[in-house]
């Protein structure tokens, strides 16, 4: 982690560009190379490399030829690397450690594709965890995080990830990866928990889809059909709030998604703390929402790039600047955001979720000594 903010942190970047003879994990290699990462010590090391496998039905998620290339470079230097991510709050095909299996595999994922076992992080249904004390740190809403607890296990992590638009946090990134993602589901509960959801009876359509997106049974319908969340039942995960298409289900706690982004700061904080870590985002395919969909929408802007750093602060923070740079691709959510907008845009994740702001996460990670959002952009 980068402690010093008044430094400037190295983030090497290479294209999406392609010649014969020159592939897109070849180009991942020479990228990761050349930013350093064989200055960590990896023999004999448990490394863990975080990774979102993608939901059934979503096809943006990063394929896995990506992860084996990373393998394929560590265990030359004696690693002992792992796939790994922790199940999740909502349904779906990653809730439990058989299922989530299943879907890697499904999706590409198994020994012979990555070159490297796969482990659910925190366990068959999602209770395997450790408990991180945050106590003599600078954060200030987790005292206590709850990891996966393979994750912890690991002597190194490394976070690669697919860089994209989210309905919570304006994007998701290297901090999302490692915040959200390592956390058991009693973690991400805790963080998810800020405010709890609403349906505003007007706008609601009687669609449904919002209880079926729900894992707690928290959502019934009225006899005209309008739904109800119970606030007893409700997690306050937010699901339903992606799953409306008509803006019927809003927080109650305006300031809830701030309060997210910082809990996302602080559970990074808690995976990355004290050990080697290492950070790649690949900018390709930029879908409005996470791939926790079993779905993915046309990407908003043109690929960009594949990035790398030892800060995921700097790392995250010279990507959606580049993001913002990009043209607005047409037909996308983006385009038709910014044609029903009021005034025109410039920052592209906070036009497609407007009750977003993803600088809270990037601010926050920094306030408490994760990274620093100052970055020197190396091109390879």
């Amino acid at each position: 982690m980068k402690q010093n903010s008044a430094e400037k942190s190295p983030v090497h970047f290479t294209d999406m560009r392609t010649r014969a003879g020159l592939s897109l994990p070849a180009k991942l290699e020479r990228l990761v190379r050349r930013a350093g990462i064989e200055k960590i010590d990896f023999d004999r090391r448990f490394v863990a490399i975080k990774i979102h496998f993608g939901e059934l039905g979503n096809l943006s998620f990063l394929r896995p030829n990506y992860a084996k290339r990373i393998v394929d470079i560590l265990k030359p230097l004696g690693a002992k690397p792992f796939l790994t991510d922790c199940n999740t709050l909502y349904p779906g095909m990653r809730k439990n450690a058989l299922d989530h299996l299943d879907c890697a595999m499904e999706n590409g994922f198994w020994p012979l594709s990555t070159g490297c076992q796969i482990i659910i992080g925190d366990g068959l249904k999602g209770t395997d965890e450790t408990l991180v004390p945050l106590a003599g740190t600078r954060a200030e809403l987790v005292k206590e995080a709850k990891i996966g607890h393979a994750i912890m296990d690991a002597d190194i992590v490394i976070s690669l990830n697919h860089f994209k638009g989210h309905e919570a946090t304006g994007f998701g990134g290297a901090l999302k990866n490692l915040g959200m993602g390592c956390g058991s589901r009693a973690g991400k509960m805790e963080q998810h928990t800020s405010g709890k959801p609403v349906v505003n009876a007007a706008l609601c359509r009687k669609c449904q889809d919002c209880a079926k997106e729900c894992g707690s049974d928290a959502i019934t319908y009225a006899e005209s059909g309008v739904a109800r969340i119970d606030p007893e039942k409700c997690t306050g995960c937010g699901r339903c709030i992606g799953a409306c298409n008509f803006d019927a289900i809003a927080p109650t706690d305006m300031h809830s998604n701030e309060r997210l982004s910082k809990k996302i700061a602080e559970y990074a904080l808690a995976v990355l703390r004290g050990r080697p870590n290492f950070h790649i985002n690949i900018v390709t395919q930029v879908s409005p929402a996470c791939d926790c969909h079993g779905e993915n929408d046309t990407p908003i802007i043109p690929d960009v790039g594949m990035f790398a750093s030892f800060d995921p602060v700097a790392l995250d923070q010279a990507c959606v600047d580049a993001c913002n740079r990009q043209p607005v691709m047409g037909g996308s959510e983006l385009e038709r955001m910014l044609k029903n907008a009021a005034k025109g845009g410039g920052d592209h994740f906070t036009a497609v979720y407007a009750s977003t702001n993803w600088r809270d996460t990037l601010a926050h990670a920094e306030k408490i000594g994760v990274g620093t959002r100052a970055y020197e952009l190396v091109r390879v």
